[in-house]
């Protein structure tokens, strides 16, 4: 007996990416979450949350959630990202990532649908750049309770933005063409 529901209306049938998308969302999440409660890297003098360079990948991975299972697949992955969050990470950081995920997903989500008719790139762009702002500021002033690792988290999550945009770009190119 399965937990999901049936495909169909109220949830879109499964595929491998589907699954493998959910895969590297949880483990994206957990690791970015257990790497923000453990480690700081500096660069140049700027303190950058070692899991901001992992949670640029979050929003990349949960692009690809829409594409293949729909809002619906990213809000149980964000309660399956949440759920694993506290398990891995300290209760500050959890609550911090449940609050900013609630936050930039109701932002990146409404923007993705609204540009989404632009093409998948202009989605993908404009889409992540809010969520990545949103996220940021949310995360760091609960997280950490000051606004000084702010910069750092913007700039660790723009890079690891910036590497994997053009991957999910290509993904979603083949996807379009092969259907």
């Amino acid at each position: 007996m399965s937990v999901l529901p049936a495909p169909g209306r109220w949830w879109p049938p499964l595929s491998v990416t589907g699954v493998l998308a959910t895969g590297f969302y949880l483990t994206a999440v957990a690791g970015a979450n257990w790497a923000s409660a453990h480690h700081l890297i500096t660069l140049d003098g700027l303190a950058v949350p070692a899991g901001a360079c992992i949670a640029g990948m979050v929003f990349i991975a949960r692009d690809a959630l829409h594409e293949t299972l729909g809002s619906r697949g990213v809000l149980a992955a964000i309660g399956g990202g949440t759920a694993l969050s506290a398990i891995v990470a300290s209760p500050w950081i959890a609550a911090a990532s449940a609050a900013a995920f609630a936050v930039s997903e109701l932002a990146d989500s409404w923007l993705y649908r609204r540009w989404r008719s632009r093409g998948r790139a202009a989605a993908i762009t404009g889409s992540n750049l809010a969520g990545l702002l949103v996220d940021s500021a949310v995360f760091v002033s609960f997280a950490f309770g000051s606004w000084a690792l702010l910069p750092g988290q913007l700039a660790g999550k723009a890079a690891a933005t910036a590497v994997a945009c053009p991957v999910l770009a290509l993904w979603s190119w083949r996807r379009e063409v092969a259907s």
